[in-house]
């Protein structure tokens, strides 16, 4: 237990990007939703009728151990514009703890949104986890809320471990539910292995799938990631993941779509994205934008022309993303938030995203 510890503000994403970041790289739901840039550009994009409400606690134990000051983890570059100089970190004072919050109103609620982020959570250092919300009951009794949203929680957060017996001993009312699924499989060494561990109808189905596509002279694919050529070829990325869906289309709203571009800028900058093309008769028919973090290739989204259906291409892009990650010695494919049916084809196993939602009844009384 430490001596000292002090609870402050959390007023922008820059004063304490590299610690930010060093904490992260130790937290057990270490994703890039949590990295500081990401939620800079979602707040610059969708803050308004919102103020930032979160803090973060430090005390003066030194260093979080693990990652030299100013370095992102999971391989991304540290002289990133943006990083915090290693002599403004306010070395010697680690942060033990970041609950990046938002206020609207009466109501909490992380930074971020479903529609934006498949994860969401604190950042805790290991260990410290009865300090922390300890900290953060402390920290509601003194603020002015009526409901405090938390979604988009793995199975096995902390949160969910710590954080409801805790709330509903102080009076608080705790509903926990399931949001969404993530499926998700664990890598193996080689692309043999992975398609043994495939049921023997996916494996027979990707297989004879594969070999109809190799059948067609011409075809190729490529990626793409270069910050330049990313953003020159985000308009055919959009334009098929656009084709391929009508409620893709439905979701990539104007404001969603600047959201979009800006986060493809950050994320190519930090070296993160990947922007893969599919092409057949000369003409790019599918496409999949992929995050490579922390040992993991997260597939963010996808589309593909439907007049190539027969040939399944949109599947096999994501199958080929899939066979580079394990060539590369990834440990993880993520396919994020929902269970569509491709996910399970390709072997994914889903993993359980939460919802909890605490209910201040004494605000409600006096309202």
């Amino acid at each position: 237990m430490t001596t000292s510890m002090a609870a402050i503000p959390l007023t922008s994403f820059q004063d304490i990007r590299a610690q930010w970041l060093e904490l992260l790289s130790q937290c057990s739901v270490n994703t890039f939703y949590l990295m500081p840039q990401w939620q800079e550009v979602w707040w610059d994009s969708f803050h308004e009728g919102r103020e930032m409400a979160g803090f973060y606690l430090k005390d003066g134990i030194g260093s979080v151990p693990g990652n030299v000051p100013g370095n992102v983890p999971g391989n991304v570059p540290g002289n990133v514009p943006g990083n915090v100089p290693e002599n403004e970190t306010g070395e010697g004072d680690t942060v033990t703890a970041i609950a990046s919050m938002s206020r609207q109103g009466e109501a909490l609620s992380f930074v971020g949104s479903t529609e934006t982020f498949d994860y969401n959570d604190f950042m805790v250092l290991p260990g410290r986890e009865d300090e922390f919300f300890s900290a953060f009951l402390a920290w509601l009794e003194r603020e002015r809320w009526g409901v405090l949203e938390l979604p988009s929680l793995i199975e096995g957060s902390p949160t969910l471990e710590h954080l409801p017996e805790l709330a509903r001993r102080k009076g608080y009312h705790v509903e926990v539910t399931e949001e969404d699924v993530t499926p998700g499989l664990a890598l193996p060494s080689t692309w043999d292995e992975y398609l043994s561990g495939l049921s023997k109808k996916n494996r027979h189905e990707l297989r004879r799938k594969l070999r109809r596509l190799e059948s067609v002279e011409g075809w190729r694919w490529y990626s793409v990631q270069d910050p330049a050529a990313v953003a020159a070829r985000l308009d055919d990325f959009l334009a098929l993941m656009r084709q391929s869906d009508p409620e893709k289309d439905a979701y990539m709203t104007a404001e969603r779509e600047a959201f979009f571009r800006r986060i493809a800028e950050c994320t190519s900058q930090l070296d993160m994205l990947r922007l893969y093309f599919l092409e057949m008769d000369g003409g790019d028919v599918a496409t999949s934008l992929c995050f490579d973090y922390n040992g993991t290739r997260y597939l963010y989204n996808s589309g593909y022309n439907p007049e190539y259906g027969y040939y399944s291409v949109g599947l096999l892009l994501n199958a080929l993303c899939l066979r580079e990650a394990i060539e590369q010695g990834k440990s993880y494919f993520d396919f994020l938030r929902g269970p569509e049916p491709y996910k399970y084809h390709l072997g994914g196993l889903n993993r359980t995203i939460y919802r909890m939602v605490v209910s201040n009844p004494t605000a409600v009384s006096n309202s």
